[in-house]
């Protein structure tokens, strides 16, 4: 494609700042430059029509962590590593509500609840024994206990008679969400260039050099936020994981509200303009879903219509809408990785799933990266 002198002048020539990805790390990061510096020509790249891994595809959980995916944080991280996991999170859903205000991105904080299959005794007696050491750990950042047990009001199937409550744990609408900071970002006169696939990235004495799939371009500072995708562009310990979901179409007198997590938080559902929102099962294929393709297996599609009909609706009549899938970036820690590259690059990536809670946070640290 040949571009136009005033394409190539506008967009692509003295370009201060480009980030690849426009998820919420990469957005947020460029507030936060716009911030920093108000004249700066910033660029952001984006391989899809919208957002491309999970910032639009995700469920929309603004938590912080199950009872038994703490206890299981626990098992690979000190207990002030986990600490200190939870108070990033935290500060991060904070900073992405404080960015775009709660009306904007319809936050409700309904609470959240871990359901334990009435066949896994094993994990529902750890959780019980490890709740008031976990309350203990947490007291500092909440001055209240986090995790209560609670009777199973909403009468699903095949739980325990009991389940896990966090009152701190909220709900988003997603789409509301990337609406709001899209129109923020480019009302900060932000470019974003969308069906860019960024090729590769070099660097020179003085600048980074970008291919991509339309144009080559030269930049003075280049900032990674593509999470999942991270493997493609980067020699960094970080794995894409699928996360595939599906929707019902509206229930009536549907009395289901909250977030749930089920199964150490592989499988989660929440309830959505009188919809069920489900997705999960990575577990039942680990290595399958260790992929950027964004299609559904039949495998995990199968499971979580099973669990929809058996356990959470067993005796309503529904209808499934939608199907889809996200891609996020997992390593063998929780924590994320934000460093400086080389003179002139810079990433934000391997959010452990927990985007939603601390991609506004991760954006910010990432732009704070530049001296």
């Amino acid at each position: 494609m040949n571009f136009s002198y005033w394409e190539i002048k506008s967009w692509l020539t003295n370009v201060d700042f480009t980030i690849v990805g426009s998820g919420i790390v990469g957005l947020t990061c460029g507030l936060e430059l716009r911030k920093r510096f108000p004249k700066a020509k910033i660029l952001i790249l984006e391989k899809g029509v919208l957002p491309q891994g999970a910032s639009t595809k995700n469920a929309g959980f603004a938590c912080f962590g199950s009872l038994s995916e703490l206890i299981d944080d626990l098992q690979n991280h000190s207990p002030k590593e986990v600490l200190q996991l939870v108070k990033q999170r935290l500060e991060g859903l904070q900073l992405l509500r404080s960015t775009l205000g709660d009306r904007a991105i319809d936050y409700q904080q309904l609470g959240g609840y871990e359901l334990f299959l009435k066949s896994d005794e094993e994990l529902y007696a750890t959780c019980k024994s490890n709740r008031d050491a976990v309350n203990k750990l947490l007291h500092p950042v909440f001055n209240a206990p986090v995790f209560a047990l609670k009777e199973n009001s909403f009468h699903f199937k095949k739980i325990k008679d009991n389940y896990s409550f966090n009152p701190f744990e909220g709900q988003i609408d997603t789409g509301k969400m990337m609406t709001a900071l899209l129109q923020l970002v480019l009302k900060k006169n932000i470019k974003i260039l969308n069906n860019i696939s960024v090729k590769d990235i070099s660097e020179t004495a003085s600048h980074a050099k970008i291919k991509t799939n339309l144009f080559e371009m030269d930049t003075s500072k280049v900032f990674v936020a593509t999470n999942g995708f991270a493997s493609q562009l980067l020699n960094e310990n970080v794995q894409p994981a699928r996360a595939q979901v599906l929707i019902t179409k509206p229930i009536e007198n549907l009395s289901i509200k909250g977030t749930f997590h089920l199964d150490k938080g592989y499988y989660y559902f929440r309830n959505i303009d009188n919809r069920i929102l489900l997705g999960g099962g990575r577990n039942l294929d680990f290595k399958g879903e260790e992929t950027t393709d964004l299609n559904q297996s039949t495998l995990i599609q199968n499971k979580l219509e099973e669990l929809l009909r058996t356990i959470i609706l067993p005796n309503t009549p529904l209808e499934i809408d939608h199907r889809w899938s996200g891609i996020m970036g997992i390593g063998n820690t929780k924590n994320p990785v934000v460093k400086q590259l080389g003179n002139h690059m810079f990433c934000g990536v391997r959010l452990g799933g927990m985007g939603v809670a601390i991609g506004s946070l991760i954006g910010k640290d990432l732009a704070g990266l530049l001296d």
